[in-house]
């Protein structure tokens, strides 16, 4: 009887300790929650997919990027003449999205739509188009298996402050992890790096600057992330985005030109343009060039309707040319950047993205961890400006001609606009970093954006272990005395002496 009563509790104390070990140790379900934006930019649009864990790190959620899509065709604002194709060009990729995320959290995936400055420019030109495309496009995300939260255009400030937000984040200025491990030579003597971000139609200038004067309110904003407060100097530019800076400075060439008609001077319908490649052709029909409101207040009754343009290749008449779209002659601030926007004192790191990265990566100088001087930058645009076209199309015959054609433009307009319009200088060029992912999320405001509106979403409880480990480790405890107990106790009963076993007997 003693024998079999010691077998069971040696076999039931071992059941007990392996039992618990295995419940208190099985791997936790991942609580992981997925979100969608789409950035419907002037020029394309891009859907971008998040994921972040359903517990909060000091209300803000921890977001990464897993999928990117880019949807085919123009922009949403290609689409005002054709309001209903809007949003059917989204399908394909929200299909894709469909298929990354797990079908059992399509019904809580939160999907938005941030339209930017190709959608601002269409609202001043015309509402009701612009109206009816953001329908379109809310009629697609309705029907799709998502949660949709809403489709509506940023505002510039939105735009530079949610791109601010993602460069900082990647960066691990918010919280110390992240990729700033591996960015090192990111590190900024601020707190904060600054954000620099060039679309198609507008550009936006953020950072946070400890000289920021109260006296232009409307450029600044506050936010409170991981635990902080920021105090940030925002300003949009529209109009001053690569492809409606170019039609700017088309719109002066044919004032010019207008001007010389007026005097009977020039005779035909052709110009001579410096910052397009020797040899480059291109025509543009006049009528359809004053429709944008960058450009309609140029407008000029021409005695033709077409303008035929000729390469020139020259950096430095096309320096001069840009630097006329910026007023520098009047500032009602202690300090401005250009038309009379004030700027505080530049200061830190900053992170230049999108159409900046894009057009310094084409000309090869994005390098880290050694940013090039400005003189070499200034240098390799000017020799790639005086290459002639016919030797420009041949080495780069995989790029598409019109994106090819404006790269000797996109360059000295970026360097205009950084020295120029924002007073970057020799000295502090270095600072800049053109930069187009860091790790694995693409740098724009998009994560930014993510990050701000996972601050609406409850923070959930973490999945836990069964027991606390105060509980796991006094079970164990407990079923090891009760095994060793028994072991002690039978080695007593088979190792004393015999009178000791009958006397227990």
């Amino acid at each position: 009887k003693i024998l079999l009563i010691l077998g069971f509790l040696s076999a039931l104390a071992v059941i007990a300790l392996i039992a618990v070990a295995v419940t208190q140790n099985k791997p936790l379900p991942k609580n992981i929650k997925y979100g969608i934006v789409l950035d419907a930019g002037s020029s394309h649009t891009n859907l971008y997919v998040y994921e972040w864990p359903a517990e909060k790190e000091n209300d803000t959620g921890v977001v990464k990027q897993v999928e990117v899509c880019k949807v085919e065709g123009p922009g949403i604002s290609g689409y005002s003449h054709a309001t209903e194709k809007a949003g059917p060009s989204l399908a394909q990729c929200l299909q894709q999205a469909k298929e990354v995320i797990p079908s059992m959290q399509h019904k809580e995936t939160p999907v938005y739509l941030g339209a930017t400055a190709g959608m601002r420019l269409l609202r001043l030109q015309n509402e009701s188009a612009a109206d009816k495309v953001l329908s379109s496009v809310e009629k697609t995300l309705r029907l799709a298996p998502f949660n949709f939260q809403g489709a509506r255009i940023l505002t510039g400030q939105e735009e530079g402050a949610y791109g601010w937000i993602t460069i900082n984040y990647l960066l691990g200025n918010f919280k110390q992890s992240g990729w700033k491990k591996l960015l090192h030579s990111l590190k900024s003597i601020s707190e904060t790096s600054g954000a620099l971000d060039l679309g198609g139609a507008s550009t936006q200038i953020t950072f946070v600057s400890k000289e920021l004067s109260s006296e232009s309110p409307e450029n600044q904003l506050y936010f409170r992330l991981y635990g902080k407060d920021y105090q940030v100097y925002t300003h949009s530019f529209l109009c001053y985005g690569k492809d409606q800076a170019l039609q700017q400075k088309l719109a002066r060439d044919l004032q010019a030109i207008w001007v010389d008609f007026y005097f009977q001077t020039m005779e035909s319908s052709s110009l001579h343009d410096p910052c397009f490649h020797q040899g480059y052709q291109r025509t543009i029909n006049i009528s359809d060039f004053f429709k944008n409101p960058c450009t309609s207040d140029k407008k000029k009754q021409l005695p033709f309707s077409q303008l035929y343009i000729e390469g020139e290749g020259d950096y430095q008449k096309c320096r001069e040319n840009i630097q006329k779209l910026f007023n520098k002659t009047h500032c009602p601030y202690s300090s401005c950047s250009f038309n009379g926007i004030y700027l505080p004192p530049l200061q830190g790191d900053f992170g230049a993205f999108s159409a900046f990265y894009f057009v310094m990566n084409f000309l090869n100088l994005t390098s880290e961890p050694s940013p090039f001087a400005l003189n070499e930058v200034t240098d390799t645009i000017k020799n790639f400006c005086a290459r002639p076209w016919q030797e420009v199309k041949t080495a780069y015959h995989h790029i598409k001609e019109k994106y090819l054609s404006e790269y000797c433009f996109s360059g000295a307009y970026i360097l205009s606009l950084l020295e120029n319009g924002y007073t970057f200088t020799e000295n502090n060029w270095q600072m800049i970093h053109f930069l187009g992912k860091i790790g694995s999320s693409d740098a724009g405001w998009t994560l930014g954006y993510m990050l701000n509106l996972t601050n609406m979403i409850p923070a959930e409880e973490p999945a836990r272990p069964p027991l606390s480990h105060g509980s796991y480790v006094g079970l164990m405890v407990l079923c090891s005395l009760v095994l060793v107990s028994v072991l002690l106790f039978a080695w007593l009963l088979f190792h004393k002496p015999k009178c000791l076993q009958k006397g227990i007997v």
